[in-house]
């Protein structure tokens, strides 16, 4: 199982936006977060909250969604067969896959 990292979800957020046509000063506007802080969360160097990564991903026409590790094949199929056809996205600023496995939970419990 491939292990996600913030940077495969940075560079999804990066690419959606892109997609959208949106600079970072007008996804600020969109959703009150300060160009200077989008452009910090494009390159990796903020600790993003998860209600902000919501906030975001939303305006972009985004949704986070945890689903269960066998579904993932399907799921990557669909999303990428709307990718492939729906035309607001152009090739290469869409990336169809998970960006978290649960995997990478460091909560300690043992869960």
């Amino acid at each position: 199982m491939p292990n996600y990292t913030t940077a495969s979800i940075t560079t999804a957020l990066r690419n959606a936006r892109k997609a959208r046509g949106l600079s970072q000063r007008a996804l600020g506007e969109l959703t009150g977060v300060p160009q200077s802080h989008i452009s910090r969360i494009e390159q990796g160097n903020v600790d993003l909250r998860v209600s902000s990564l919501v906030e975001l991903a939303r305006t972009l026409g985004l949704e986070l969604a945890l689903v269960p590790r066998e579904a993932l094949p399907a799921i990557s199929a669909m999303t990428q067969s709307t990718a492939t056809h729906d035309p607001r996205y152009r090739p290469g600023t869409m990336e169809a896959r998970p960006a978290y496995s649960l995997d990478d939970d460091d909560t300690g419990d043992g869960d």
